[in-house]
């Protein structure tokens, strides 16, 4: 009930106006049954206006620490996060991350539309990086579709560091669905998982006109931090390398 609200009556409208949001493609987000969506990530903007104008209802895994704090903030953002649909999921070990790719699964398995940034954090410097494979995971556990989704304009709205979102234009690309039917079974195999990932970012990277980086979003951060660099405006050095275009 209160994602309807949040999303038609309190919310949503303020966020059209604010930014005038646009969307091309959404026909290719299947009107039933479960799916991923898969975006780049370069804002906190991203997790809003991405459901925002999609058809149905999406569902992203949240952080344990959203449903967690206390006071009065606690106890609002844990009854706006809940209430909008999100799943908090522990991210501290391994068995917390395979208990988060168990959760995924189910929500697909239930017909959910599961939101999801392969690149595990927001981009340091608005390029594209290496994606984790636990979205090939789901993807093939499930037996769901991935859908490749571009964001632009959420990084003029929500800069890094920044409290306050600035009026900015934000346009949205669906890409056609990525169809991962022909490794159903080799779910656990790394190199399927592997190339079934560099097949998402490469057509996140063609989408979106990202340079495309072959390293984690969160290695680039501690190596900007550990050279005492502020992350806003800098790259990373490390080479980089297009994606495989099809997986195997």
């Amino acid at each position: 009930m209160l994602y309807w609200v949040m999303k038609h009556i309190l919310l949503g409208p303020l966020m059209k106006l604010f930014c005038r949001p646009a969307v091309t493609g959404v026909e290719h987000v299947p009107a039933t049954g479960g799916a991923i969506l898969v975006s780049n990530h370069l804002a906190v903007a991203d997790s809003f206006y991405m459901p925002l104008m999609m058809p149905r209802r999406v569902t992203f895994l949240a952080k344990r620490e959203y449903f967690t704090g206390r006071g009065i903030k606690g106890k609002f953002k844990k009854y706006f996060f809940s209430g909008v649909g999100q799943v908090p999921i522990d991210r501290s070990s391994g068995a917390a991350a395979q208990a988060a790719l168990d959760t995924g699964v189910r929500l697909l398995r239930e017909g959910k539309l599961l939101g999801i940034y392969p690149e595990g954090t927001r981009s340091p410097d608005g390029r594209l990086y290496k994606g984790k494979t636990g979205v090939a995971r789901m993807a093939l556990e499930a037996g769901v579709q991935v859908i490749p989704i571009a964001m632009f304009g959420t990084d003029k709205v929500n800069p890094i560091g920044s409290k306050m979102w600035r009026p900015h234009k934000v346009r949205i690309v669906v890409g056609e669905p990525l169809d991962f039917s022909r490794y159903e079974g080799l779910a656990g195999d790394r190199f399927v998982e592997r190339s079934i990932t560099d097949e998402i970012m490469y057509a996140l990277m063609e989408l979106s006109g990202q340079e495309y980086v072959d390293i984690y979003a969160a290695k680039a951060k501690d190596d900007l931090a550990a050279a005492g660099k502020h992350i806003a405006g800098w790259k990373v050095s490390e080479p980089a390398r297009v994606p495989d275009t099809k997986a195997g």
